[in-house]
């Protein structure tokens, strides 16, 4: 019994229990904030948050605002996801017919280094708008998990879909398409 109540091993159960509510603390603090899912899921469309980012192609910066009443594929991808390059030709090709009803693809680059971003760009011909995220403000008031993955915020500027993963053109058809029908 003197043994267990010696300085030592009550030192090395109090560092493992420590230890242990760190490593719980840690993983309940960054469980992902799921409100946009929820709400979709209960059919309501939550406002997007105000996101006002620099301008990934020219200097300035550009608003979710100042698409208000668009539609907008809001799109958050990176030059080195490969699920990123596989969607941009999809993004591109609805861009264009966006762009015929009020609408646009909006993109928002992470976790990148710039002039990787517009070679990208570059490379696969992307013609919509896009943006920089800065340090994750964006990416944490929206709850993205990873990337790539997509919003589209309807005419009034609230979250009408999303997809955490990359977008086909079955989602494109079913979430963006309906919406351009949609009034103010």
């Amino acid at each position: 019994m003197r043994r267990l109540l010696a300085p030592i091993p009550i030192a090395v159960l109090c560092a493992v229990v420590a230890l242990v509510s760190l490593l719980a603390y840690g993983l309940a603090s960054n469980e992902p904030d799921r409100k946009v899912d929820d709400a979709l899921a209960a059919g309501e469309r939550d406002p997007a948050p105000d996101i006002e980012l620099p301008k990934l192609q020219s200097s300035g910066t550009s608003s979710l605002a100042d698409y208000r009443g668009q539609v907008v594929v809001l799109n958050y991808w990176a030059s080195w996801c490969p699920p990123c390059r596989d969607e941009s030709p999809l993004l591109e090709r609805w861009h264009r017919r966006l762009a015929k009803s009020n609408a646009t693809v909006l993109g928002v680059d992470v976790q990148d280094v710039s002039g990787d971003a517009r070679a990208f760009a570059a490379k696969y011909g992307l013609t919509y708008p896009m943006l920089r995220d800065g340090p994750g403000d964006t990416r944490d008031k929206l709850g993205i998990l990873g990337l790539p993955e997509t919003f589209v915020i309807d005419r009034r500027g609230r979250i009408a879909a999303v997809q955490r993963g990359a977008v086909d053109e079955q989602f494109m058809r079913e979430k963006v398409a309906p919406l351009l029908k949609e009034r103010t």
